[in-house]
């Protein structure tokens, strides 16, 4: 039974293909990220002339660089500082005889603070400094209040002490006590993992917040007067990095146990996954962005991540992701390639790497020229005794609290005004007939393609189609077969052929896409009735239609998850290698004589709804397109922090798309298939989404076909029953508009 189809060379492989597929990706991304290293300078145009000609060619970046960490929000202008109290405790929360400690908090967004500390010199201060520890330290712990961070290490302290302003914010920790709700479902996602699936949806970050909170202290200590600076380390250190790079009124920066190679930011925690990164900012270009201002990279020990809080007592669902130290080998190259960037500009900036890579943050080396970059001459005052704090049982869990509450509020308050701004971003199609809707949404697909799901380059070579015979049954045969798309990666699918096809006959062909962990088997063999798919691509086939069932390549849970971990940062996702599978798939199918070319359908359920939604979108040689057991409010579906239904509360961390919510819901993803058939198929009993949910979005894709007087070419089929193929409507459906007689 190996015999290939005519046409092609004979399948051998006996693997798991499926599984091959996947670490067939897994190569192919881990090169196109030593080739995104390689070719990262090519989007730069540094003008090295001058101090100021420099400042202005990075401009561009930098504008790029704000867009993907999320600062997008304007912030509220010059915010007041307010003292944080209570009737039972006062604002100043300690003192000595050289400065005084006092609780405070500053408007960053509407609801949105920033909350920490001041410590403010007696006698004065010639400069301003927002200090940053590692996010799972206080405040309190960076300045001596309390224990949890080594003497040497108190930078903030040493600050003060020599006669700067400072101000400490609270950063968003690891802790999962907040990640959930107690009337939908805990998790043990990381503080910042949840508010980052809830903020990245919407074109948001919580490097973004931070980096912003940051900016809005500096708002009020330039108000202040003096030189200004930004430290930080651990988590710290990375938004210390950003905020320089992105504000160019800091002065000096110190940046301790964060700066390095970046290349393996897909296995680091997920509250890094930054959209697009690493095409254009590793680490050195990153601080390059901070010459000709003065900076210290101090190696030492980062801070001891070993994954997320563990799974227990129905907490789960949080993402893998590692923190370890860099070889001191790789950041001093990684530095070293920094300097050459902004090479010739003279005077050469004040520019300082200091450290072996072992030991805690806060070396007397870095602490004084952290201090001469601000403008001291003097060598740094030594250290003090520690201050003593006034209140009595402080409890910094409340202000913990309040800080993830007002972020997850944002998230939230941003979710309600998608809608708008989706409508703002869509204002430009014209729906006044068929032919300006088709011209006028091109530029909607191409920002589909290159912005959200993200471009990689097409399948090269030839297609090298392979196949055998795995099934002869009484009315069509089945084929496995395999494509080329690049080196390392291939297609995968069965396809089913007829017995009743005529000589010279060309019929319609229906692409019958499986869900999360399933295999083309689950659809195409004869032997298995899944109860998700109760076998529809034989049952197609029996029909008299010729099915592909596709391998796509979400199966092998943390190993395809990794996969849309390390595209994400090249500007590309899982379906960016889906839709190339795909084309690659369209081209072979039109080559074979029995197959029509203009009637190529579409027709996936559940992770292959998504699919439905997406690739035909992108795709016009699909037909149509059938969505079953997904189509949904899908802003709602991945963002809500409310709703049972949301993936904010599970284990599927590759759900979220960057920005998706202010561009392309799955109404306007529907309105790229139109004015293409287009069908919905859905269960009353669905845990996908709600009814209400469903109905609600498919009102706005139903609208725009009646609009254009094709309302004959979209249907929803909802009947009673579970997350399956019904396989009734469907059917009709791609009997009648593939004009393929039903038996």
């Amino acid at each position: 039974m190996a015999e290939p189809l005519p046409g092609t060379e004979l399948l051998t492989d006996n693997g798991d293909l499926a599984a091959a597929m996947v670490a067939g990706i897994d190569r192919y991304l881990e090169r196109a990220t030593r080739t995104a290293a390689a070719q990262r300078e090519t989007r730069w145009r540094r003008d090295r002339s001058s101090h100021e000609a420099y400042e202005r060619s990075l401009a561009p970046n930098r504008e790029r660089l704000k867009k993907i960490l999320g600062l997008v929000d304007p912030r509220i202008p010059t915010p007041e500082l307010e003292l944080v109290a209570t009737h039972q405790t006062s604002a100043e929360v300690a003192e000595t005889d050289r400065y005084r400690i006092y609780a405070v908090r500053w408007p960053v967004y509407p609801g949105v603070h920033g909350e920490g500390l001041l410590l403010e010199p007696r006698k004065g201060a010639w400069g301003g400094v927002v200090a940053l520890p590692d996010c799972d330290a206080t405040p309190e712990m960076l300045c001596g209040l309390t224990s949890g961070v080594p003497l040497h290490s108190q930078f903030a302290r040493r600050f003060v002490e020599n006669g700067l302003r400072v101000l400490i914010p609270v950063l968003i920790d690891r802790g999962d006590d907040y990640s959930g709700r107690a009337d939908v479902r805990w998790t043990n996602q990381p503080h910042r993992e949840f508010l980052y699936r809830a903020a990245f949806e919407m074109g948001r970050h919580p490097i973004g917040f931070e980096v912003a909170k940051v900016q809005s202290a500096l708002d009020w200590l330039e108000g202040q007067g003096g030189a200004l600076g930004v430290a930080g380390y651990g988590e710290g250190g990375l938004i210390a990095q950003f905020a320089a790079a992105v504000d160019t009124r800091i002065q000096s920066t110190w940046v301790s146990g964060y700066f390095g190679p970046r290349e393996r930011l897909w296995s680091e925690p997920i509250y890094r996954n930054v959209w697009a990164q690493l095409r254009e900012f590793g680490d050195r270009q990153v601080v390059a962005m901070i010459a000709p201002r003065a900076l210290v990279v101090e190696a030492c020990n980062v801070p001891d991540v070993d994954g997320p809080p563990p799974p227990r007592d129905g907490r789960s669902g949080a993402a893998p992701g590692m923190l370890t130290t860099p070889a001191i080998r790789d950041v001093d190259a990684e530095f070293a390639a920094a300097i050459k960037l902004f090479g010739g500009l003279a005077p050469a900036p004040k520019w300082v790497r200091t450290g072996t890579g072992e030991g805690e943050p806060g070396s007397e080396e870095s602490l004084a020229a952290f201090l001469i970059g601000l403008g001291r001459k003097d060598r740094p005052a030594g250290r003090r005794p520690c201050p003593k704090e006034k209140r009595s049982g402080f409890d910094p869990e409340p202000r913990r609290r309040r800080q993830f509450d007002e972020l997850l509020a944002f998230t939230q308050h941003l979710l309600r005004e998608s809608e708008f701004r989706r409508s703002e971003y869509w204002r430009n199609a014209d729906g006044a007939s068929e032919a300006s809707w088709r011209s006028s949404t091109g530029q909607y697909r191409e920002a589909l393609r290159n912005e959200v799901i993200g471009s990689l380059p097409k399948g090269d070579g030839p297609l090298e189609p392979r196949s055998r015979l795995i099934y002869d049954e009484s009315t069509y045969r089945g084929y496995e077969v395999t494509l080329r798309v690049w080196d390392d990666v291939f297609a995968y699918g069965i396809l089913l052929v007829p017995k009743s096809l005529k000589p010279g006959e060309r019929r319609p062909v229906v692409v019958c896409q499986h869900g999360l962990e399933g295999r083309p088997t689950d659809v195409a063999n004869p032997a298995l009735d899944n109860p998700a798919y109760h076998r529809y691509a034989c049952r197609l086939a029996e029909r008299g239609f010729i099915t592909f069932a596709p391998q796509n390549p979400y199966i092998g849970q943390d190993k395809f998850r990794v996969l849309q971990r390390k595209a994400n940062p090249l500007k590309a996702s899982l379906f960016s290698i889906i839709v190339r599978q795909h084309e690659r798939i369209l081209d072979w199918l039109e080559t074979l004589e029995f197959v029509d070319p203009s009637r190529i359908a579409f027709y996936g359920l559940s992770y292959g709804g998504k699919t439905a939604m997406r690739v035909p979108a992108l795709l016009d040689r699909y037909c149509l397109s059938i969505c079953s057991a997904d189509y949904n409010e899908w802003i709602w579906k991945n963002a809500s922090a409310r709703h049972r239904y949301s993936y904010l509360f599970t284990g599927e961390y590759e759900m979220v798309e960057f920005d998706l919510g202010n561009t392309f819901n799955y109404a306007e993803m529907s309105w790229l298939i139109c004015p293409r058939p287009f069908m919905v198929e859905r269960g009353h009993d669905d845990g996908v989404a709600p009814d209400e949910w469903v109905a609600y979005e498919f009102a706005r894709t139903r609208q725009r076909y009646d609009r254009l007087k094709i309302g004959d070419r979209v249907e929803m089929e909802v009947f009673l029953g579970p997350h399956t193929i019904h396989g009734v409507g469907t059917f009709d459906f791609l009997h009648r508009h593939l004009k393929h007689p039903a038996p």
